[in-house]
């Protein structure tokens, strides 16, 4: 059957270049190859198949991710991939698994923290996986509050040993993903304590499983801990409990990069300063934030092409409109597209960061070190709260038919939402932010500069007493007016926080008494970095006919958006008046009918396939509903016509025999 683009007509009215958009979406024109040739890999390749997910029990779905974990292995050696081709290649089989732990988590904690010689001990295995890592810090217990761990690591001189050991059940590890029954090894954080001194919080090397037959070694209880939200989704990954009794290990098996315990039970720092572990936090961090513009373009792109698809009332020469043409679904899906790309925007800032703290760091620099802390905390918190409340509305946008499995959304929802509690829950990252703007705004009257991302409290007096000037909606294009809006909100709102808390006698009262307002003013701080980085693209030579046009509309989708959304905070801390709040409601308006034709375009920029994408609502042809169609007859309930069961349940239902019936 000839092949037909139900999208063709959508597609020819774009305003600009698609391919030169998407060399923008990747980042360059290396990233956008290597990752266009990694992608089409893996869709032609039947061993990643992954549309009957759904169906699998447990143990066949996580039998079904080892295999292709070991197939994506095979692949990465058998075409001697780069690391780069390699990760890409992780990222499109999309499945989670054990490998994105042992990557992402184990490997660099190695990195970050273990001194040169326990590098080149361990790395090696690691990377050809002749070990398995996982990362245990996470307990039945603790979880936002690593302090509070207790797992214990006591050192015992006369063994030159330390013994780990989980002393309560709360104890217990709990969570770490590729524990349940895949790692064999597990940096574990547990409280360091020689000589009956507690040195806090530290990272061990520990084995837990034989490299002969797999099985547990002695005094290690270690399993999975059970299914989890959604069907396939994240129930492809082994999240685990594991127990220590009285387990010895090496001394040498403490990460002692940056402190040590001699072989006399001394405990030292060594002249390596503790900052460096926040490097590998900033790095983890922006990783998640790049995470999240890719999962929240999946969702709108799904969204978008079914829009488009979708007709429905308003019967217009014998057609029914498009669902994409009504203003209702726009306000709500366009402000999610903007947002796909502003958070891809404030990720590759955030790479730049990272390399910019790494070097500082190694220059013994930490003067930048809180701020960039703070901000990519703040960024990790808002924009995977946005993106998991963007899966869930571009589920509403697809109507009934979103809420099908095959449409990839709940699916995609399922995977994505432990983003939010994962590397730092969302609200207490925001109270961390809070705690270094009043910080901040405390150091304002001794002259003390504010650096990076805070730069602008510099200019708090300014910012304090100014007004919007804005008299006409399109006032509200200006990248300078959009700005000061969003310094003005917030240099007020945590100025307002400051001066809140000073009335307190004792700072922490105060600090639980408004925590909710602090958690507004850091999402009002960091909501103006995304502003402020996605104003900062737009001032790079962008080629390609129409592309800088349709980024600066899109900029000014997010940033009105926002103003909408918060008029609250924007009328009351007084920069703007109710008048100008309805301007900036006008001129949005006016921006959603000229994303309008470039709509499908737009996600087409992405340039996901359709395996990726796993979604027939989505897929790039818009030949929906015959894939739906299709797609319903290959679930397992209609192997039979006549239901298994029919004759026990329903024929005596039927027949009124229910009291003969052996139910």
């Amino acid at each position: 059957m000839e092949e037909v683009d139900y999208h063709a007509d959508e597609r020819s009215k774009a305003e600009f270049d698609v391919e030169a958009m998407k060399i923008v979406w990747a980042g360059s024109r290396h990233v956008l190859e290597v990752s266009d040739r990694i992608a089409r890999l893996v869709a032609s390749d039947p061993a990643f198949r992954k549309d009957n997910r759904a169906m699998l029990s447990r143990k066949e779905l996580f039998k079904n991710t080892l295999r292709k974990a070991a197939h994506a292995w095979k692949r990465i050696i058998e075409l001697r991939l780069s690391e780069e081709e390699a990760s890409k290649l992780r990222l499109y089989v999309d499945e989670p698994a054990y490998t994105d732990l042992h990557w992402g988590m184990f490997v660099p904690a190695i990195k970050g923290q273990g001194t040169e010689e326990q590098q080149q001990k361990w790395l090696p295995l690691a990377y050809r996986m002749q070990i398995i890592g996982c990362y245990a810090q996470t307990e039945l217990g603790h979880g936002s509050n690593v302090q509070g761990l207790e797992t214990t690591a006591t050192f015992d001189p006369q063994t030159d040993e330390f013994v780990i050991h989980s002393p309560t059940l709360t104890s217990s590890k709990w969570w770490p993903g590729g524990l349940g029954k895949v790692s064999t090894h597990a940096v574990v954080y547990a409280r360091l304590i020689t000589d009956g001194e507690d040195h806090g919080i530290h990272g061990f090397i520990v084995q837990l499983r034989s490299l002969d037959d797999h099985s547990p070694l002695p005094g290690i209880t270690v399993g999975d801990i059970g299914m989890k939200f959604g069907s396939g989704a994240y129930n492809t990954m082994d999240n685990g409990v594991l127990r220590f009794d009285q387990v010895r290990i090496p001394r040498n098996q403490m990460l002692m990069r940056v402190s040590q315990v001699t072989r006399e039970g001394k405990y030292v720092q060594s002249n390596v300063p503790r900052q460096l572990i926040y490097g590998t936090m900033v790095y983890v961090r922006q990783a998640i934030v790049a995470d999240a513009s890719i999962a929240l373009s999946r969702a709108v792109c799904i969204a978008t092409r079914y829009s488009c698809v979708r007709r429905q009332f308003g019967s217009q020469n014998g057609l029914e409109t498009q669902v994409i043409d009504y203003k209702t679904q726009q306000s709500r899906l366009f402000p999610l597209l903007a947002s796909a790309y502003a958070f891809r925007f404030v990720g590759e800032w955030l790479k730049w960061l990272y390399t910019d703290v790494t070097q500082r760091l190694q220059a013994s620099d930490f003067s930048t070190l809180p701020e960039a802390h703070a901000c990519t905390a703040g960024l990790k918190s808002i924009t995977t709260t946005a993106t998991a409340d963007g899966i869930e509305e571009c589920r509403k946008l697809c109507g009934g038919h979103g809420y099908l499995h095959c449409s990839g959304l709940p699916e995609l929802f399922a995977v994505y939402i432990p983003a939010c509690t994962y590397e730092g829950d969302n609200i207490v990252l925001l109270l961390q932010v809070a705690r270094f703007l009043v910080k901040t705004v405390s150091q304002l009257p001794s002259g003390k500069k504010p650096v990076g991302t805070t730069a602008y409290m510099g200019r708090a007096e300014h910012l304090l007493q100014c007004r919007c000037d804005v008299q006409r909606a399109e006032d509200w294009l200006k990248p300078n007016v959009i700005l000061e809006a969003f310094e003005a909100r917030a240099t007020r709102m945590s100025v307002a926080c400051a001066k809140n808390l000073s009335k307190f006698s004792n700072p922490e009262d105060g600090f639980a008494e408004l925590s909710a307002d602090l958690v507004e003013a850091a999402v009002a701080h960091c909501q103006l970095i995304v502003v402020s980085k996605f104003i900062e693209k737009l001032q790079q030579d962008i080629p390609g006919k129409g592309v800088k046009r349709q980024l600066e509309i899109l900029r000014g989708v997010y940033a009105l958006h926002l103003i909408h959304k918060h008029l609250g905070d924007f009328l009351s801390t007084g920069y703007i008046t109710p008048k100008q709040g309805s301007l900036a409601n006008e001129q949005l308006r006016s921006l959603y009918a000229q994303v309008r034709p470039n709509a499908i375009t737009l996600v087409d920029a992405f340039n996901y396939t359709d395996h990726y994408l796993g979604s027939i609502l989505g897929c790039y042809d818009g030949n929906v509903y015959l894939k739906l169609y299709e797609e319903a007859w290959k679930d397992p309930l209609n192997d039979t016509v006549v239901p298994n069961g029919y004759h026990e349940y329903i024929r005596p239902l039927l027949k009124q025999q229910l009291r003969t019936a052996r139910l």
